[in-house]
């Protein structure tokens, strides 16, 4: 699978700068790449598709932050630490993405995620994550744990 056959888009996080009522962040990931591959990686042993709390969610920086730093965006099987999905992405839309998730999470009443993972098939719906944690590496491999989404009470 190649980089070039996800396409990823955000909604919900304008919010943040507009000072407006707070809304879930989500992230909607589209693959048109080679399906079966895919739905592979996203199934587990049993060929069950992989639930929100086997899989994580990361950014690794390819250069220092700044406003023009690039940076990959990665879903993993937890159990395994296998690549379920990578793509490129503007590391500061992702930082954008994890302070509106912060946001969303401060202000929410339930207990729900602080965003949501869509991934899509050839523009399919296939699976949904409601997420707490998105881990920010730098461009060594350190974690940011200043720039990342994690919950109260989780030590990493």
């Amino acid at each position: 699978m190649r980089r070039e056959h996800f396409t990823l888009d955000v909604s919900n996080v304008d919010w943040v700068d507009e000072d407006g009522e707070p809304e879930k962040p989500v992230v909607s990931i589209d693959f048109t790449g080679p399906v079966a591959a895919l739905r592979e990686r996203l199934t587990g042993p049993d060929d069950d598709v992989l639930e929100a709390g086997e899989t994580d969610v990361a950014l690794r920086l390819q250069e220092p932050l700044g406003t023009d730093a690039a940076g990959v965006v990665s879903v993993t099987n937890r159990v395994t630490g296998e690549f379920i999905l990578e793509l490129n992405e503007d590391a500061s839309d992702v930082v954008r993405f994890i302070r509106a998730a912060r946001g969303y999470g401060e202000a929410a009443t339930d207990d729900e995620g602080r965003y949501e993972v869509e991934i899509s098939l050839e523009s399919e719906p296939f699976v949904a994550y409601d997420k707490q944690t998105f881990l920010v590496y730098d461009d060594k491999g350190s974690l940011l744990r200043q720039h990342s989404l994690i919950p109260s009470g989780v030590e990493l």
